[in-house]
């Protein structure tokens, strides 16, 4: 049975590095690529970190019934929407990787069943994460500082002890050394396959 291994963590947690380096470990396991109405970062491109759409295509993937979880955040910059659309991209033989929050998540578990998703949580320091979000956003031509803060603080609310155990996510992985956190996770999705 084919496997979505999710991997959750609050922002400059490190998500994106692990995720890269588990692609090139393990080039087996397919990707899932959801979907945002946020501008696109740079540095970022589209159909890797995400598909960079607008309101539109959204409603349009709505009405097609192709949505399957969808969380909006009423940001410094507006309102910005994450979602993952039924678009061809999952296979019932194969497994995959993907990165997404603790709602989309839930949503996705809902949708496809506990029994298809295994959830990784990563885990950082918050003064470490704190610092990682400042450089990155300093490298921005256009830093939003603001919505830094927005984040930092929701990501308390959003992924608190109370809501990670109603989502039955026991296991948490350290990225205190990137290449250790992502050899355990790595380890551990082999253990699951």
């Amino acid at each position: 049975m084919s496997k979505i291994f999710y991997l959750m963590g609050k922002s400059a947690s490190g998500k994106d590095t692990i995720y890269k380096k588990i692609k090139e470990t393990m080039p087996e396991l397919k990707t899932i690529v959801i979907y945002t109405t946020r501008p696109i970062r740079e540095g970022e491109t589209e159909g890797v970190e995400y598909h960079f759409v607008d309101e539109n295509k959204l409603q349009e993937f709505q009405k097609e019934g192709k949505v399957i979880e969808l969380r909006e955040y009423n940001t410094v910059h507006g309102i910005w929407k994450y979602f993952t659309v039924n678009d061809g991209q999952f296979d019932v033989d194969d497994n995959y990787i993907a990165i997404g929050t603790l709602e989309s998540y839930k949503g996705m578990r809902e949708h496809l069943g506990a029994d298809k998703l295994v959830p990784i949580y990563i885990e950082v320091e918050d003064g470490v994460r704190l610092e990682r979000a400042l450089a990155r956003e300093r490298s921005q031509k256009e830093p939003k500082y603001e919505e830094l803060c927005r984040r930092f603080l929701a990501d308390a609310a959003d992924f608190s002890v109370d809501k990670l155990k109603e989502a039955g996510i026991t296991r948490r992985f350290f990225n205190t050394n990137v290449e250790k956190c992502v050899d355990e996770i790595v380890l551990g999705i082999r253990e699951k396959l």
